[in-house]
């Protein structure tokens, strides 16, 4: 997002959350001369803490602020033909013919191992190798719905609800959360006519975050809370993959509490998530971990930090980010969005060395990530303003195009960025 979006960005989600400058102003403590200038594009950027406070007074995330989603390629083009595939496929054309029976050449172990394979580059931000796979896999997993056995067409549903949970996710960092809830209730009606207990729970989840990004805190909140009480209820947390599953759905509900103002509510939330974590590896081995939530100490931990530093709590953040060991399992865009976590909350200490060489680690782990985020480019903005400059800071700002112009009021704007990949989720 280049920083002259930053005031057309903030003056749509002032409007969405019904807001006048006035009461953006008093919600956030940011005056409304300054929201002013912002909106009219007589300023295009702002220091972070200016930004987490606009962020906290619109119930969004900074990302969300700042440009996330969309995560698209740098032409910067959300609707091309790859995404329109993707909704014909999510929706099919209304009196289309019905799925065809598969073929001869068809294979419910491919088509698991495709869908599972989506979700591995989904997780490593990969989108637009997804979105070239997902029509034919959406369509393979239809056609699996039709023909064979009773325990075939369910595996096939089952194959179908996984599917369009992922198209959903794509939807979502695409920057269309209404195509994404249409296609996570079809997924839905897949999973309930499907052999796969946890992915009703699951598409719960990926609900939940969907209506995060909608602003939609206490409907998120609701969802999730509900989902993993009744797991727990029902004794459904004894397998590994059962637990992963009502641990995913706590994060979600501790997220939601947090961006609703409630953090310490968080807080207890998540530190009972990492005590369950820890049962993870002492409980029955699960199936495919690449087709089912996200959750073990390394993850729990993780989020904490990011809950910490976005709420303020930059402090708690590197105490817990101190001496953290990360699972093998650990999605690569997890490990990525730590790293940047930990550098906002050195920013937020005032530590501009420690923020530096954790941005420096950033960049040999997620190069090409770390260019396109725009977060990243406003933590290296922010500290390439101070006075004193720490040793490796300047590398960073050629690196990211931060530092070759200034704004009329001292500010380093922001270069362009191309695309925004935010950050992942459950």
């Amino acid at each position: 997002m280049a920083d002259e979006d930053l005031g057309r960005t903030l003056r749509r989600l002032r409007r969405l959350a019904s807001l006048t400058q006035e009461e953006l102003a008093e919600g956030s403590g940011v005056s409304v001369d300054v929201i002013r200038q912002l909106e009219q594009g007589r300023k295009h950027s702002a220091r972070l803490p200016t930004l987490h406070a606009l962020a906290d007074g619109l119930g969004v995330e900074l990302t969300t602020l700042l440009g996330d989603p969309p995560a698209v390629a740098s032409s910067g083009e959300n609707d091309g033909p790859r995404f329109v595939a993707v909704r014909r496929a999510i929706m099919p054309a209304l009196w289309g013919p019905e799925p065809r029976p598969p073929g001869p050449e068809f294979s419910s172990e491919r088509l698991r191992e495709q869908i599972a394979e989506g979700w591995t580059q989904y997780h490593s931000a990969e989108f637009d190798t997804v979105m070239k796979a997902l029509p034919d896999v959406i369509s393979d997993a239809r056609s699996a719905t039709t023909s064979g056995s009773d325990d075939d067409r369910r595996a096939g549903f089952a194959a179908l609800g996984k599917a369009l949970q992922l198209a959903g996710h794509v939807a979502v960092r695409m920057g269309k959360t209404d195509l994404a809830l249409i296609g996570l209730a079809r997924a839905t009606d897949a999973a309930g006519r499907s052999s796969d207990p946890l992915l009703l729970p699951m598409i719960v989840n990926s609900t939940a975050w969907t209506y995060q990004r909608q602003g939609r805190l206490e409907d998120a909140l609701d969802i999730a809370l509900r989902a993993a009480d009744a797991m727990a209820d029902a004794g459904r947390t004894d397998t590994a993959d059962e637990l992963k599953v009502w641990g995913a759905l706590t994060m979600s509900a501790a997220t939601s509490a947090a961006r609703s103002g409630d953090y310490e509510r968080a807080a207890a939330m998540m530190e009972t998530a990492e005590k369950e974590a820890a049962r993870v590896a002492k409980l029955p081995a699960g199936g495919d971990n690449r087709m089912v939530s996200v959750f073990s100490p390394s993850s729990v931990r993780i989020e904490r930090v990011r809950l910490a530093v976005q709420y303020g709590h930059p402090h708690d953040a590197l105490a817990l980010a101190k001496g953290m060991r990360l699972s093998k399992d650990t999605p690569p865009s997890w490990r990525t969005w730590l790293l940047l976590d930990v550098a906002r909350a050195h920013t937020d200490t005032g530590d501009a060395a420690g923020a530096v060489k954790t941005l420096e680690s950033l960049r040999r782990v997620a190069p090409t990530w770390m260019r396109h985020h725009t977060l990243a480019v406003a933590v290296v903005r922010d500290l390439w303003a101070l006075t004193d400059h720490p040793p490796g800071l300047r590398a960073l700002a050629e690196f990211l195009g931060v530092g070759e112009q200034r704004g009329e009021t001292g500010s380093v704007d922001l270069a362009a960025t191309g695309s925004v990949t935010g950050r992942q989720d459950p």
